[in-house]
């Protein structure tokens, strides 16, 4: 066996490897077996176009689905046969509670298929649409496997290390704006009691320069009135 084949042979295992590691991070990361899917209809135009992949989360659960929801599902009618054809419509209308029931219709469709489009159950339901990848559906039709599966993981593995990175950056503004707000207050309640101190001082010096002008009044009754007493002892003197 020549070099060459070895190193063949290590590669395709590195990338079997890794297909495998992405595919079980993914499967863990959205609680589905399968993950994602490729549009092969066009009956959610405008909302899904064909070649788009799909991203389901499979830990939404089915009693939390409600109308205007984007789901995966088997159809009814064929899962009964034992068959599984996967479709992704809309959920139009909740038919009943105990147990859950929905209708879906595919946005380009004119009216929900009986069959296909209810009765829904909890069954049947595969995951929640929560992302969109559009286009990248093309790379199953243009490379052959497993460099189109590397590529369609790589992709969405990077997708969803960026949801993960931008909730965390949510959380971090979050908390950052709180404690800017608690730090504002706290400045807002010094400025006040500064003000406050200010004002008491000025009131104070105030106070001071009204004590001052009041004694000075009073001793300048003072003197006005013993310069009348000495002008009368005088003029008494002079009458004498």
């Amino acid at each position: 066996m020549g070099s060459s084949t070895k190193s063949l042979i290590k590669d395709a295992i590195i990338i079997i490897v890794a297909i495998a590691i992405i595919w079980l991070g993914l499967q863990a990361v959205f609680g589905t077996a399968n993950p994602f899917y490729v549009v092969s209809s066009g009956s959610m135009i405008p909302v899904l176009q064909v070649h788009d992949v799909i991203v389901v989360e499979g830990n939404t659960p089915f009693d939390d689905i409600k109308k205007g929801d984007i789901i995966v599902f088997y159809s009814p009618k064929l899962y009964e046969q034992g068959k599984e054809r996967v479709i992704v419509h809309r959920v139009s209308l909740e038919m009943g509670e105990d147990p859950k029931i929905v209708r879906t219709k595919g946005d380009a469709n004119p009216a929900s298929i009986a069959g296909t489009d209810y009765p829904i159950t909890k069954k049947e339901y595969l995951g929640k649409v929560e992302y969109v990848v559009p286009q990248v559906g093309y790379i199953t039709q243009l490379l052959q496997p497993p460099i189109n599966y590397i590529i369609i993981a790589v992709i969405i593995g990077v997708m969803v290390v960026k949801h993960f990175a931008g909730k965390e950056k949510k959380k971090i503004e979050f908390q950052y704006t709180k404690d800017e707000s608690i730090n504002d207050k706290d400045d807002n309640v010094i400025e006040d009691n500064k003000d406050k101190s200010i004002n008491d001082k000025d009131d104070k010096v105030i106070t001071d320069d009204d004590s001052e002008n009041t004694f000075k009044n009073t001793k300048d009754s003072e003197y006005t009135k013993s310069t009348e007493k000495d002008e009368s002892i005088n003029d008494n003197k002079k009458d004498l």
